[in-house]
């Protein structure tokens, strides 16, 4: 009797034994090579200024609809988000706008955006300092269209431009109220764009303590982590 119990326990520890060896391994967490910090510390008055005040702003739902979140009240877990990198070197003749034809190619090539993610878009000959040119009469970097399938098909959270990109939400009502709507913030001013990957990064939103009832756009300070 005694041995049929040694021999009943002996296989249950074994059984034991294999079912744990066949558990998968804990999930190593993700490693960031380095930090990227995509603030821009020069003043748009004085662009080869040394100073600490910064260009880099956040315009907050209720910059564009009262009553939506101010940068201070946006919920944390909506400014630490994937990043993607989207280029802009449009041709004259095809607009200077993000189409909805080039985010599909976007993803034909590197997947699909995440969800819940923050786009950049990166002009391909920017080298993170202002254009010559006038660009204050350019529209929104992207179209209508392509913005709100990225809200509604890709929970995208914030849309991040370099310095040399303009942010003109004024010029279509009904993308700016859209994007409120949905909770989404635009970052401007941001710089040193060419150092980041198109996929893969981290991005980390810091608004100013000091924005957590004005309604229009805060300062910020903004960080992506590199794989």
């Amino acid at each position: 009797m005694r041995i049929r119990s040694f021999i009943i326990a002996y296989a249950l520890v074994l059984a034991i034994l294999l079912f744990a060896d066949r558990r998968p391994g804990p999930k190593q967490p993700d490693r960031y090579s380095h930090v990227v910090d995509l603030t821009d510390g020069q003043t748009a008055a004085a662009p080869q200024a040394t100073t600490t005040e910064s260009r880099t702003l956040i315009i907050a739902p209720a910059t564009l609809i009262p009553g939506t979140w101010t940068a201070g009240q946006i919920p944390p877990d909506r400014l630490i988000a994937p990043l993607v990198v989207v280029d802009l070197n449009r041709a004259p003749d095809v607009g200077p706008q993000i189409s909805l034809d080039d985010i599909a190619a976007w993803e034909a090539q590197h997947g699909a955006i995440p969800q819940g993610a923050v786009v950049a878009i990166r002009r391909a000959d920017s080298h993170d300092a202002l254009a010559t040119n006038d660009l204050s009469t350019a529209p929104f970097p992207i179209a209508r269209d392509a913005a709100l399938f990225l809200v509604d098909a890709r929970y995208t959270i914030g849309f991040a431009f370099a310095v040399d990109t303009p942010v003109d939400l004024t010029s279509d009502r009904t993308l700016a109220r859209q994007l409120a709507l949905h909770g989404s913030y635009v970052l401007e001013g941001a710089a040193r764009f060419t150092s980041l990957p198109a996929t893969g990064s981290l991005i980390i939103v810091a608004p100013a303590k000091t924005t957590i009832k004005k309604p229009g756009a805060a300062p910020v300070r903004i960080l992506a982590m590199v794989r």
